[in-house]
């Protein structure tokens, strides 16, 4: 008997030992909060994939529209216009009435009119904004409807994601409980009911009302991890996205043409929907689409209102979630279910392998995890989904891997995303090459980045910037690969390429320049890609350069990295510096090399820093021979603008990330698609910034000088001007500003 035990607790030895392990790195991963914002992302598909709930037919929202904003003619709205709009909603008996607007001064005229029905409407509910830290950005309730406590904070507990999924039930304020905006109107409708919260007895802090039970949030419920739960926080149960509750605009009440009975003993909200008021929150529903879309806090407030009141009454669930404990059980579950599956099922085509009935496999048991979680999320549970993904998959693999001996073409699919498929067949077959050392070699370096992404990164969401980057450096990949290049680093927008390198091949410098023009060339797929989602337009700019560099393994016994020193990268990386959006410049040294197949469009002669004596380098615009590609001649024209646009600048230098503390000031003169011509308005010859230098702009408002735009930064043009002026070429501009600029030149063209 012992034996055959044995036999299969040695057989099974594998998943005896990765289950644990795997369950405990998962567990890990999530006690450390590594896998909040993914599992924040699962919660928020789930919310985008429940069907579409009954309208609660409660809740009616009074919308403040950028048409009712027209009427009125001014913001905030005159308390006699405020006081009509109440007057009418409380003459058709509503339950409650929400005033989800600040009132916290006098809008003459008509401020004793608002008073009156202040003081004359028992259920009507304002709000304030506390701010315990900081009581200067706290903002005050009307002081009747404070007196006569019918105020409710409209706090709001954003995620740092941005998205709002938490509701504030009360706040504790100088030691006495703050209900919320949601809460105090909730509980006007549901007394009238004669529905009424009952504390238990263990723990006050948990309270039965009407059909639902009422549980604080703690700081690792969910897929939570160290939050702060300061007052009494809930899960947010939306009932739908933007429009879902039953809405009429302002003027619909103060025209009377409002459905009969509609807000009869209904809550009311009365908030703002106009786009220009800005009261907007990001919502689970605002990553179902491409474009974030945002829901109007009114809107958000009826959902809190609806969520207490449906469970209440209708028994509705509030979202759970399991206990600590219990969630680590599922994990360790699920990563049960991982190892044990690929070991039961390892000849399956042979452990690792892709048969049919492997992957039906891993896709049912996959489905099973989130088909079991969303049907709870359904039934009102939050359930891990994120972690025991991870123990299901970490298990799964963890196995294949102990029991695969891996050949020589697999270790090429998973390191070839990395290196290129030349050097990991070069390592393969000469295992001294993966020793630590180097070589002197000569070889050519290509090198390239985006001009001025840095800047536009900073106005996109990150999820938009690694998109953008995808894109383009998934272009650029094929492109470098396709002319055997080794990407040696890609660091943000920057790619750093070999040629000659681990290989030696003689036509590595004009592949290079080959490439080179075809990665430009590339860059009109990538603008169409990016330009469908919405984005601007990019531009790169490329050096090549051709010397003797140091190559080969460098690094540690544990971590190692294939690279090159030497000062030709440098030279080549300086050379780039020198170029604008759409130009490839070569060294001498890459000239010689390739001169007699190039269309050479223009040279220039620089100093680059570390270099002892100037240097000649030259624009590429095409390689003939077996490549036969050529960039398209581009004739910038700079055309006169009229001297009643006056378009006044600062301007600063830059010395690589560091902006000088000197700053002047000029005007526009001459604009072309790309760039313009400027004049200094200082006579001083230090105004005038050195050709192929870099500097910062800031356009000036003619009506407050002190307040200058966001930051525009531009290349210095060779081209000759007059003194006191100079060419530049934009490389980096605002949206705003662009558009300015664009409207400025297509109305030059015209005239």
């Amino acid at each position: 008997m012992w034996q055959p035990l044995k036999q299969q607790l040695w057989e099974w030895r594998g998943v005896l030992i990765t289950t644990p392990v795997v369950a405990g790195i998962a567990i890990a991963f999530r006690l450390l909060g590594w896998l909040q914002p993914y599992e924040l992302a699962a919660l928020d598909q789930y919310f985008c994939w429940r069907p579409k709930e009954p309208t609660d037919e409660r809740i009616v929202i009074v919308a403040m529209t950028e048409a009712d904003l027209k009427r009125a003619g001014r913001w905030p709205i005159t308390d006699r216009m405020l006081a009509q709009v109440l007057e009418k909603i409380n003459a058709q008996n509503p339950a409650a009435i929400g005033l989800d607007l600040y009132r916290d001064f006098p809008v003459e005229p008509g401020h004793a009119d608002l008073l009156r029905v202040f003081e004359t409407t028992p259920n009507l509910v304002a709000i304030e904004y506390i701010d315990q830290k900081n009581p200067n950005n706290a903002v005050d309730p009307p002081p009747i409807l404070s007196d006569l406590r019918l105020v409710g904070a409209n706090n709001v507990v954003n995620d740092t994601d941005g998205i709002l999924r938490r509701s504030l039930l009360s706040l504790k304020v100088n030691d006495r409980l703050q209900p919320s905006f949601s809460m105090l109107l909730a509980g006007i409708y549901l007394e009238s009911k004669n529905l009424f919260p009952e504390p238990l007895q263990q723990d006050p802090r948990i309270f039965q009302w009407g059909k639902a039970m009422f549980r604080p949030l703690a700081s690792n419920d969910g897929g939570y991890v160290g939050i702060d739960h300061g007052g009494y926080q809930i899960f947010l149960n939306y009932r739908g996205p933007a429009g879902t509750f039953r809405m009429v605009t302002m003027t619909d009440v103060l025209e009377d043409n409002i459905p009969d009975h509609l807000i009869n003993d209904s809550i009311v909200l009365i908030g703002a929907t106009a786009v220009s008021l800005n009261d907007f929150f990001y919502t689970p529903y605002s990553n179902d689409t491409t474009i974030r879309e945002s829901t109007a806090g009114v809107e958000v407030q009826a959902n809190m209102v609806s969520q207490i009141i449906s469970a209440v009454e209708d028994g509705r669930p509030l979202l759970k979630t399991w206990s600590e404990p219990v969630e680590i059980l599922w994990i360790v579950g699920w990563s049960i279910v991982g190892a044990t599956l690929t070991w039961k099922w390892r000849y399956l085509g042979g452990l690792g392998g892709l048969s049919l009935r492997r992957i039906a496999i891993t896709v049912v048991a996959t489905g099973a995890l989130f088909g079991s979680t969303y049907g709870a999320f359904l039934g009102g549970w939050w359930l891990p989904v994120i972690p025991p993904l991870l123990a299901l998959s970490g298990s799964a693999v963890a196995i294949t891997a102990s029991y695969v001996a891996s050949t020589a073409k697999e270790i090429r699919q998973t390191f070839g995303r990395y290196l290129t498929d030349q050097l990991v067949a070069d390592l393969l077959e000469n295992p001294d090459k993966q020793k630590l050392g180097g070589e002197s070699r000569k070889i050519t370096i290509l090198t390239s980045d985006l001009r001025g992404f840095t800047a536009i990164s900073e106005r996109l969401h990150p999820q938009e910037v690694v998109k953008i980057l995808n894109i383009y450096l998934g272009h650029m990949a094929d492109v470098i690969t396709a002319y055997q290049g080794t990407i040696d680093e890609l660091i943000g927008d920057g790619i750093l390429v070999l040629f000659g390198a681990p290989t030696l091949q003689e036509d590595d410098a004009h592949r290079a320049v080959a490439c080179a023009v075809a990665m430009q060339l590339a860059m009109t797929s990538v603008n169409e890609e990016i330009e469908q989602l919405g984005y601007p337009k990019l531009e790169m700019g490329i050096g090549i350069n051709t010397g003797v560099v140091v190559l080969g393994n460098i690094g540690s016994e544990k971590r190692t990295k294939y690279s090159v020193i030497g000062s030709a990268v440098n030279l080549t990386y300086r050379i780039e510096s020198y170029t604008t959006g759409g130009q490839v410049m070569i060294s001498p040294s890459t000239l010689e090399e390739t001169g007699e197949f190039l269309r050479i469009d223009g040279q220039k002669q620089v100093k680059p820093k570390g270099i002892k004596q100037p240097i000649t380098i030259y624009e590429v615009g095409g390689i003939g021979h077996n490549y036969n590609l050529f960039l398209p001649k581009q004739q910038e024209t700079f055309f006169d603008v009229n001297q009643k646009i006056d378009l006044q600048f600062n301007y600063a230098f830059l010395d690589g990330k560091h902006i000088s503390n000197s700053v002047y000031t000029g005007r526009l003169v001459e604009i072309s698609s790309k760039g313009a011509k400027l004049r200094a308005n200082s006579s001083e010859i230090s105004a005038i910034p050195e050709p192929l230098s870099n500097i910062k702009l800031n356009l000036l408002d003619p009506d407050n000088v002190n307040q200058p735009s966001e930051d525009i930064y531009a290349k210095v043009l060779e081209k000759t001007a007059e003194p006191g002026s100079f060419y530049i070429r934009l490389t980096a501009v605002p949206p705003e500003i662009s558009a300015k600029l664009k409207s400025l030149y297509e109305s030059v063209i015209r005239n």
